[in-house]
């Protein structure tokens, strides 16, 4: 029978720290940062472990090629048992969104399984792949932001969905390797969120500081991988990189929900980044 730890790896169960923060930015943009919003988070981390599950249900056949030592290919977790996980955890992220935010939630939360789903099952290795993922990750922040404006949290939605695309751009190339042009094209693009995420005017005094601080730790950590794998696009420097868009992202999370109001809600959002980078260490993220 699998263990803990066997599951935990099969979900890539560090990786869901970096999905709480898609919650809380995109209810803070829309004013409904409140007591059900941990639960949606919860909804939202089900929803990412299950995608997690269904990924390496998918892509078995090609694990036992490039990833032996993952859960399936090793066998220490059956592909029905993998399938169960999926299934399973679909079912309660799915639920649990319903049963905190009622049908809005839901109109949210189903097409993000829907998505999340599509993403695993047919489009993750084609070039539609990082498109896919980034609008998985746009409706996990509108999901946050289901009981509000939620056009309020589109651009919020917008800008993570643009974090997701560049880290899933380079995770196509994280077994084989990159060409230099690929980091390079995905560190612009980090830029570019970056400095949208801390426009000027939309916080006064400290309040300024907060999304600032928050947005440039984003853009050091993700940007400095970047840098390497232009230096170097060889597979284990891009993993490296794709490693540090996913645990820097409560970072960006952070900026965005301290930029639309909550600075202490996103500084604690921020303060999952470096707990990620600690628990990667022992249960890799990619």
């Amino acid at each position: 029978m699998p263990t803990l730890a066997d599951y935990a790896e099969l979900v890539r169960a560090p990786a869901g720290l970096s999905v709480p923060g898609d919650v809380v930015a995109g209810a803070a943009a829309a004013g409904v940062l409140r007591a059900r919003t941990p639960a949606l988070a919860g909804s939202s981390v089900l929803l990412y472990w299950a995608g997690m599950a269904a990924n390496d249900w998918a892509d078995r056949e090609l694990d036992a090629k490039e990833r032996p030592e993952r859960p399936i290919p090793s066998g220490r977790v059956t592909p029905a048992q993998a399938l169960a996980v999926a299934v399973g955890l679909t079912a309660a992220g799915v639920g649990l969104a319903g049963l905190t935010g009622g049908r809005r939630a839901l109109s949210v939360a189903v097409p993000l399984a829907a998505a999340v789903w599509a993403y695993d099952v047919k489009a993750k290795n084609t070039p539609a792949g990082p498109a896919v993922m980034a609008a998985c990750r746009g409706l996990d922040v509108l999901l946050g932001a289901s009981g509000g404006r939620v056009a309020r949290a589109v651009p919020a939605a917008a800008l993570v969905a643009a974090h997701t695309y560049t880290v899933t751009a380079l995770s196509q190339k994280e077994v084989s390797g990159a060409d230099h042009l690929l980091p390079v094209v995905t560190l612009a693009g980090t830029a570019a969120v970056t400095a949208a995420a801390v426009r000027p005017g939309r916080q006064r005094g400290w309040r300024a500081l907060v999304p600032a601080a928050l947005a440039g730790w984003y853009a050091a950590r993700y940007g400095a991988a970047q840098l390497r794998a232009a230096a170097d696009p060889s597979a284990p420097v891009v993993r490296a990189a794709v490693g540090a868009g996913i645990t820097s992202l409560p970072a960006l999370q952070g900026a965005l929900a301290a930029g639309a109001g909550a600075p202490a809600p996103g500084a604690l959002v921020a303060a999952a980044a470096p707990l990620a980078r600690r628990l990667t260490r022992k249960v890799a993220a990619t």
